[in-house]
């Protein structure tokens, strides 16, 4: 009986005047921890983006008949990078981060890539106007959209990889 009570008072030291000694997290884990959040979000709307962007293809090839061999690698690379950039963030990887901004900058440069070609054929092929089609029209909007999405994509992997990273003292 005596020894329940002895257990159920408060032990000496914890009265909130110990404050002062008490450990205080680094600013850069509180960073690192908001950075993972902001690109798990980030990397939950780039893979929407390249789901619109396997619908596009989709509708394209079943409507024309015919598939674009660039517009498929951009979304298969796409998918690899998500992948990546999940498996960087979960397990707070360096160079799985890095290659991850690397592989989702192709995927940009290769769906760019494919319209600014596209576009430029119908212009050098003797059309004065750009025709552009309901397919057309909605496969820019995504890429559109999906360049901004990089951007923030890019600023908060490389805040992430800075903040990951031991500052080195020289």
């Amino acid at each position: 009986m005596e020894r329940r009570r002895s257990i159920a008072r408060r032990p000496s030291g914890t009265d909130g005047s110990d404050y002062s000694y008490r450990m205080v997290v680094d600013p850069r884990y509180t960073r690192v921890a908001q950075a993972k959040t902001r690109l798990s979000k980030l990397i939950s709307l780039q893979a929407g983006s390249q789901l619109l962007g396997v619908l596009c293809a989709l509708l394209s090839a079943s409507w024309k008949n015919s598939s674009n061999k660039v517009f498929i690698a951009s979304i298969i690379v796409g998918f690899g990078s998500l992948i990546i950039g999940e498996l960087g963030r979960r397990n707070s990887r360096a160079n799985f981060l890095k290659l991850y901004i690397v592989a989702s900058s192709a995927t940009a440069v290769l769906s760019l890539e494919r319209i600014v070609t596209r576009d430029l054929l119908k212009l050098t092929s003797g059309g004065s106007t750009l025709e552009f089609s309901l397919f057309n029209k909605f496969e820019v909007a995504c890429v559109v959209l999906g360049v901004p999405l990089l951007i923030f994509v890019i600023a908060t992997s490389i805040s992430l990889l800075q903040n990951m990273s031991p500052k080195r003292l020289s």
